[in-house]
């Protein structure tokens, strides 16, 4: 089965965790290196740079990963998704699996979340 690095709304607890509960596995904590971005209602990675971002491998079924495509508007060989999705290595595990990213251009104008967590970066911005 597959496994997707999420970093933002599809952790457990937070907002758009339920598009994946109905599909998950098995869920660990996992860190990729890369660099948060605030979109606003949510966050953005762009896989460069040795900052680590936190998270969590969701292992899901095929379903699970169609509904995600749908969340994030991600649609293989189209040209102007919102987010893409690749391949990633955790920075710390033997686990690897799906992500989806901004493209550094995208994310350019952005503010960075620099602790690299965005259940941290939303706690601190809610107090």
């Amino acid at each position: 089965m597959p496994r997707v690095f999420v970093y933002g709304t599809l952790l457990v607890g937070e907002a758009n965790h339920h598009v994946a509960a109905p599909y998950v596995q098995h869920v660990q904590p996992g860190k990729v290196k890369g660099q948060l971005y605030d979109v606003g209602a949510y966050p953005a990675l762009v896989l460069e740079g040795e900052s680590v971002v936190v998270g969590e491998w969701l292992t899901v079924t095929e379903e699970g990963i169609k509904q995600m495509d749908l969340l994030e508007d991600y649609e293989e060989g189209r040209n102007n998704n919102e987010y893409e999705r690749v391949w990633v290595k955790d920075c710390e595990q033997d686990i690897e699996g799906y992500v989806y990213i901004y493209t550094p251009e995208k994310a350019a104008i952005l503010p960075r979340i620099e602790s690299g967590s965005w259940r941290e970066y939303r706690r601190a911005k809610t107090c």
